[in-house]
């Protein structure tokens, strides 16, 4: 194999600058052949007392595919094309939509999802589930940044909290009855998960309590019929985040689950959650996951319709919003080198306590709890802290209303985006969509049949491409992210090196990745707006 790449990127890497503080590194190297906008890079090593418990288990690449330190003495980027696709396909997740009957008149025809992890271990999350008390599907999509443990937190708890809002009274007044009378509760959520999607199940019936708490809120607020939509997931958002804050400054029943309350705390999550209901599309954004709508026009060409904004400081609106927040001295402080405070990437998440709290408050949680840098929690306050809080949850809500061009939805963390543009990604999906409709080439015999014919016959067939593609286009995508060259090929020797990449170094050149696209179903669409 060429050392082309692996010697630039090992070269390239082992000059990096990078600046190291108890449990996180802040990086101020940005390689130009990647062009990522770093966010806070944290360190690997996160030793747990007994008795505590680490929350960022997911699944990794396997040990024997990818290397744990450029210090080993035998170091090679070599793996072979089955290595790569085991690596790459690994989390994949796909659901078709059916009734009863086997049949679909869901606006939503079916979900491909995968994820690759860069960090050890992974800090991206996802969900999916279907609405049995409400109508309608949720997607959503997790970034955490200082530890996997509130995009944990949130991907387990945010789609229960957008359901409830949903609820009507009457059926929130059947399951408190239930609750209170000790029977079992109809499910709200039908889930759609990967065998390696992790649930906490040491505090579920805390997240429980707390869910029950705000259904009871719901309920004292004497409202029918109840919220938008819209206004359902912009509550649900910044109820659980308050539930975050909360929870942590709550007396807890044990030490594991004060050690959990602290680490989803103190950690971050941002997030994009898409909700779809026939032609109605709600997407739900905090933070910089993105959500593109791919679209198929007359002529056959593909656009591209972004439903979100990045929430950062290279966006005008946040920037606005964020200085009629806070007083006109602090206008130069608070963003510092494109950070908000000089620390966060995102303008807006989940947890993240440090810029949401009170000094006063921190110090006096931190003070009385555990080992926090065993729980690789970072004291820390930023300079010009003065106003807090600095960060909001509360997402922005966009509604479309589907069109039958309208042929699929891509939702990913910032990990595809920092290599692929909107547009790209819009013609892989809409390329790969085109590819797997081509109708097979039919195998006329002509007698006498022989292998030979037939032979020939399967080279045409894989000449078509069929044979090569990725069957999930998730994993399509992530094969181009961090395997294209500059002519927006394919190049397995970058593909190969990348993946390779031990994990010291996976994480300056790709972040975590984590795609869902969700394909919808034309004829369903079609046919709303012949019957309306």
């Amino acid at each position: 194999m060429s050392r082309t790449v692996s010697s630039w990127i090992l070269s390239s890497a082992r000059s990096s600058i990078v600046l190291q503080g108890k449990g996180r590194w802040y990086s101020i190297c940005i390689p130009n052949r990647n062009k990522i906008k770093w966010k806070l890079v944290f360190s690997k090593t996160c030793p747990y007392p007994a008795g505590s418990c680490s929350l960022d288990s997911t699944f990794s690449l396997p040990k024997a595919f990818r290397h744990t330190s450029t210090e080993e003495e035998h170091f090679s980027f070599q793996l072979s094309p089955a290595q790569i696709n085991d690596i790459l396909r690994a989390g994949e997740l796909s659901h078709k939509t059916l009734d009863l009957n086997g049949k679909n008149a869901n606006s939503v025809l079916r979900f491909e999802s995968n994820q690759l992890a860069s960090n050890s271990p992974m800090e991206d999350r996802r969900s999916a589930a279907t609405c049995l008390r409400t109508a309608g599907m949720m997607f959503g999509v997790f970034d955490g940044h200082a530890g996997a443990a509130c995009a944990q937190a949130v991907s387990e708890r945010l789609l229960h909290y957008i359901a409830v809002s949903l609820m009507s009274r009457q059926s929130l007044e059947e399951i408190e009855l239930a609750v209170e009378a000790m029977k079992p509760v109809r499910p709200i959520l039908q889930w759609h998960r990967h065998p390696n999607d992790v649930e906490y199940q040491e505090i579920t019936s805390q997240y429980f309590e707390n869910l029950r708490v705000y259904w009871q809120h719901l309920l004292d607020l004497d409202t029918e019929p109840g919220f938008s939509l819209e206004e359902a997931m912009i509550c649900a958002f910044k109820r659980l985040d308050s539930d975050i804050s909360l929870e942590v400054q709550a007396p807890q029943e044990s030490e594991l689950m004060r050690n959990i309350a602290l680490q989803v705390a103190f950690s971050g999550a941002t997030a994009c959650v898409a909700h779809i209901d026939g032609v109605h599309l709600h997407v739900a954004n905090t933070g910089d996951c993105r959500a593109v709508l791919g679209v198929r026009e007359e002529d056959g060409t593909w656009s591209t319709l972004p439903l979100t904004r990045d929430h950062n400081a290279y966006d005008e609106f946040e920037i606005r919003r964020l200085k009629r927040e806070h007083p006109r001295s602090e206008e130069k402080t608070l963003f510092v080198n494109d950070r908000l405070l000089g620390i966060l990437m995102p303008s807006r998440a989940f947890g993240d306590v440090q810029l949401k709290w009170s000094k006063e408050l921190q110090h006096s949680i931190l003070e009385n709890s555990c080992d926090v840098e065993a729980l690789n929690i970072y004291q820390y306050v930023p300079p010009n802290y003065h106003t807090p809080p600095y960060l909001t949850a509360e997402p922005e809500v966009t509604y479309h209303k589907l069109r039958s061009k309208d042929k699929f939805l891509v939702i990913a963390s910032d990990g595809l985006w920092e290599m692929l543009s909107n547009e790209k990604v819009v013609k892989l999906v809409g390329g790969h969509l085109t590819e797997l409709n081509v109708q097979k080439p039919p195998l006329t015999f002509k007698k006498p049949v022989n292998l030979g014919y037939m032979h020939n016959l399967l080279l045409q067939r894989k000449s078509k491409g069929l044979a090569s593609l990725d069957q999930n286009i998730a994993t399509h995508l992530i094969r181009h992210a961090i395997g294209s060259n500059e002519y927006g090929e394919v190049d397995p020797e970058k593909l190969a090196a990348m993946l390779a990449l031990p994990e010291d170094l996976a994480r300056m050149y790709r972040d975590d990745i984590t795609v869902t696209v969700v394909y919808f179903n034309s004829e369903t669409i079609e046919d709303y707006y012949r019957n309306h």
